[in-house]
């Protein structure tokens, strides 16, 4: 099945319906995680096995449940309780739940679930319940779809569960487009790949025939920049989702483009363009073709990225003899540097919430991914390796993804994800070596 009709398919099908399931009228517990910076305990959590409403869910009822708990586990904000513990059964939906089994076991949170299949439909329904207050948090929820979107369903299933628990807003029902890497390091193919953000679900979206690097999802989600070398320069390249189909942008006699980004309303495009050895940051109106120049200095500007209200921009500059970061208002002028620690500073990207920019850090011959303030303040690094670098945002601003390259002349790119604690790092599954990931938005 092609990557265009599974994402058709997601998108048009899953529908977040919000209906209340018919019980007990539902309470806001007060379990609750507090997310901090110091030693985290995780929250133990049951998620058993959803109810099959006719026989045609059996083995969806069994998978959602476990992609579920995947995903709440995977934060390493909750730690859930196996099935073999586990006292009750949970046989019926509308069975009242017997929270002195489940205190037993000392699961603090319980989600319960059903599943309905019938034809080309799949209709998932959920609660959640705070066990020692012994009440429901929220009300219960319905999401249908077509059994192809199971997996959807699910992480939507947990989006709301976290959210429920932690106050913040989930990011399990996103993909991620990717460089897939294959061949030596001195011959390395490269395509483009999207897929969940767990590394399920992959898909190629471009072939090996050129280089493609750093691409970058638009605000909707429907759109992805990239930077090709099909000309056998750089050219920044836009691609609709849905079809497939690519165009070049910006194309300028005797230069090369790359880095682009997208600005909040994904009506612009932000990018270094290379003239004569001189790289400087430009504008360009996607609807227009209108193309504005923001910097104007004989040194190297690049990987320029929006901050969430679009009024700023921050990008990397060796204007002061070596990399640093600096944030200049979005349709440019003076720019103020905020990067002030030994090293070379790289790939900025502003955090979604807007309080955070993600860097990659060069010092003493290690990488770091790394965390500052927007004026500077609080840098923290939340990684060293022999090579990491590239962060991207999930859609909450909890989590950062990035690539890990290993040493020597085995070495590849893998896919890692971090918390901003420094906290729950964990390598990301892909089919092969991969780089250069960007987080899509929450889908719709």
């Amino acid at each position: 099945m092609s990557f265009n009709r599974i994402l058709a398919g997601a998108l048009a099908a899953v529908m977040a319906l919000g209906l209340t399931v018919p019980m007990a009228q539902a309470q806001n517990g007060p379990l609750r995680i507090e997310i901090t910076e110091g030693v985290i305990e995780p929250l133990p959590f049951a998620v058993p096995d959803f109810v099959a409403e006719n026989a045609a869910a059996a083995e969806y009822a069994a998978n959602i449940a476990r992609v579920i708990a995947s995903d709440l586990s995977g934060t390493g904000l909750f730690r859930e309780i196996p099935a073999s513990a586990h006292i009750d059964r949970i046989t019926s939906f509308d069975a009242p739940v017997a929270y002195e089994s489940w205190k037993a076991i000392n699961a603090q949170a319980l989600i319960t679930g059903a599943v309905s299949a019938s034809g080309d439909r799949i209709v998932v329904k959920f609660r959640l319940f705070d066990v020692f207050s012994g009440q429901q948090m929220g009300e219960g929820l319905q999401f249908a779809g077509t059994p192809q979107s199971w997996r959807r369903m699910a992480h939507k299933v947990a989006d709301a569960a976290y959210s429920r628990i932690t106050g913040e807003g989930g990011y399990f029902d996103s993909r991620v487009v990717f460089v897939s890497e294959t061949g030596p390091k001195n011959a390395r193919q490269k395509r483009l790949a999207v897929m969940d953000y767990d590394g399920a679900n992959v898909q190629f979206l471009t072939d090996s025939s050129s280089i493609v690097i750093a691409p970058r999802f638009s605000p909707s989600g429907d759109r992805i920049l990239y930077t090709s070398y099909a000309s056998g320069f750089p050219r920044i390249t836009l691609m609709d989702v849905g079809s497939l189909r690519s165009q070049t942008l910006a194309e300028q006699p005797g230069t090369m483009t790359f880095a682009p980004r997208f600005s909040p309303d994904g009506r612009r495009v932000v990018f270094s363009l290379e003239r004569g050895g001189n790289s400087d940051l430009y504008m360009l109106d996607i609807g227009s073709g209108q193309l504005a120049q923001l910097t104007n200095a004989p040194s190297i500007e690049t990987a320029p990225s929006f901050s969430p209200d679009g009024s700023q921009i921050v990008f990397e500059s060796d204007r002061s003899g070596n990399q640093q970061l600096y944030i200049m208002p979005a349709n440019g002028g003076e720019a103020r540097r905020i990067s002030s620690g030994p090293g070379r500073y790289g790939t900025p990207v502003w955090s979604p919430r807007g309080d955070l920019i993600a860097f990659t850090k060069q010092n003493a011959g290690r990488f770091h991914i790394g965390v500052m303030r927007t004026d500077g303040s609080e840098e923290r690094l939340l990684t060293a390796s022999f090579l990491d670098e590239g962060p991207t945002w999930s859609p909450n601003g909890r989590v950062i993804m990035f690539t890990r390259e290993t040493a020597g002349e085995g070495g590849e790119p893998r896919l890692y994800s971090v918390d901003i604690t420094g906290r729950n790092l964990r390598q990301v599954p892909t089919p092969g070596a991969a780089s250069d990931p960007a987080w899509s938005p929450l889908l719709p």
